[in-house]
């Protein structure tokens, strides 16, 4: 054998776009400082008193824009949310009860919050396959859930899984292209195996003639298995919107979508997702149902695998009762916590990197790793790369010192970026959204802790969703939720802030 050494390929180079704006200002903000400056020398020219009553409120207007924390937010973002907050409390909109003794209309159990005016519809694809679409009423979005098995990176050849992210990566570059594509999301969701297929395969399989020996074998396999072991499930979302934002027969929308899931679904498989299929309305409740009441998981498992399935609707898949707190959001019998990622690992990173975090953890009852993505148009990319570039190069020719060297390096990234642009890649924002479930309020405590360690291994920084838990926990869900649609303020208009 040689001492040629195994090189194992790493990833990395993604990078948030430089904004526009004087330092931490700004588009807008830059704006307001210079806009401001013109008209406080034209109020010198009367008197200095008259400048003085004229910049300070305008000085009081632009500095809280220039005041960040770490992940980006300014003290307008952070009063906005504690306002929202006094508002949903005043108006009790972070209590939730339905049900047939509930004030709401109908006596059924329909998702709260931003699933409120969702409305199932389903379709059979050209496999004659059942699959459900949510019509997200208030934004006209739809989502198509798919479910796949990933095989799995243990004793897998590096060759392999590089191959299978440079797939992964063609399949998200691909999406630009989707026509009235607006997001996707993965979500990948871990729990301890309650053991009812295993039951339902091994104990339906004794005959009464077994020996005894073999029974009392077969059964302790059955009781004990369980608490050794998990069960992972994986979704991927697809969210499109009707360009020009006309209205189109549901029947249409149907028909459209069931043309596109065939090579959706191939190339999955080509990115190593294993068998994929499309998730029927049933399988979609019954995912948001456990999701709100996970005591009720086994009883759903085993509904699932009788004649008939369990014959779950999308307005009973919600809670009969929830409520948000600050740090916390109550659901039936679950308590979950959610987390928001603000900076992706730095430098470079192995294909391994978010094993720890995606692994089931024995010590929480269900945790749902959501990682979302926006595909940018290939117009757009080439523009955004275009302006880090020059961005980056300006700043390389305009510092000295240690923070020449870090600008050297922007440089050098900015240029890959470009030119796997001009290559043909696409450009996808991404963010993550981590949502645990535990059985008591009690245990928060220790699954926050728990949380701090697998973010810290996965090498990510990520900050408690507080005061908007109930939303964070919709957008961990596989139900095509996404937070910059939702949002009051455009995104254009967030990005220049």
């Amino acid at each position: 054998m040689t001492a040629e050494a195994i090189k194992t390929p790493t990833y990395g180079n993604w990078r948030r776009p430089r904004k526009a704006g004087l330092g931490s200002f700004g588009l807008i903000g830059t704006v307001g400082v210079f806009g401001g400056l013109v008209v406080v020398l034209l109020a010198s020219l009367l008197s200095l008193q008259a400048a003085l009553v004229i910049g300070a409120p305008i000085a009081a207007l632009v500095v809280p824009l220039a005041i960040r924390t770490q992940d980006g937010r300014n003290v307008y973002h952070l009063m906005s949310l504690r306002i929202g907050w006094s508002r949903r409390r005043s108006r009790r909109q972070h209590l939730y009860v339905s049900g047939p003794l509930s004030a709401r209309p109908g006596g059924r159990f329909r998702p709260p919050g931003l699933l409120s005016r969702a409305r199932m519809m389903e379709g059979r694809d050209p496999y004659d396959r059942p699959f459900g679409v949510l019509h997200h009423r208030h934004r006209n979005l739809f989502t198509v859930v798919l479910g796949c098995e990933p095989d799995g990176g243990s004793l897998v050849d590096p060759d392999q899984v590089d191959i299978w992210v440079a797939m992964w990566g063609d399949w998200l570059a691909r999406l630009a292209h989707e026509p009235g594509l607006r997001g996707a999301s993965v979500v990948v969701e871990t729990a301890p195996d309650p053991g009812t297929r295993l039951a339902g395969e091994v104990l339906t399989r004794i005959t009464p003639t077994a020996p005894p020996a073999a029974r009392a074998v077969l059964e302790e396999v059955v009781d004990s298995y369980p608490s050794a072991s998990s069960e992972m499930n994986t979704y991927v979302t697809l969210t499109y919107g009707i360009p020009g934002g006309d209205r189109r027969d549901p029947d249409d929308v149907l028909t459209e979508l069931a043309l596109r899931l065939p090579g959706l679904l191939a190339g999955l498989v080509e990115a190593g997702g294993g068998f994929a299929e499309p998730l029927s309305a049933e399988r979609i409740a019954e995912v948001v149902r456990v999701a709100y009441d996970p005591a009720v998981a086994a009883d759903v498992l085993d509904a699932r695998s009788r004649p008939g399935g369990t014959g779950l609707r999308w307005a009973d898949a919600g809670p009969a009762a929830a409520v948000e707190t600050v740090t916390a959001y109550q659901h039936d019998s679950g308590v979950s916590r959610s987390w928001l990622l603000t900076l992706a690992p730095r430098g470079t990173v192995r294909a391994n990197v978010l094993r720890s975090l995606l692994e089931p953890t024995p010590t929480i009852r269900r945790k749902r790793v959501a990682l979302i993505y926006r595909p940018i148009d290939p117009a757009t990319s080439a523009r955004i790369v275009e302006a880090d570039r020059r961005a980056a190069q300006f700043m390389a020719t305009s510092t000295r010192g240690m923070v020449r060297a870090r600008a050297a390096s922007e440089v050098r990234a900015a240029e890959q970026t470009a030119s796997e642009e001009a290559a043909g890649a696409g450009l996808v924002e991404f963010s993550m959204v981590v949502t645990v479930t535990v059985d008591t309020a009690a245990e928060v405590a220790d699954a926050n802790a728990t949380v701090r360690n697998l973010v810290g291994a996965a090498r990510l920084e990520m900050r408690p969703a507080d005061r908007m838990q109930a939303a964070a926990f919709s957008c961990a869900l596989p139900v095509g939720i996404l937070p910059w649609e939702q949002a009051m303020i455009p995104h254009e208009l967030q990005e220049a802030l």
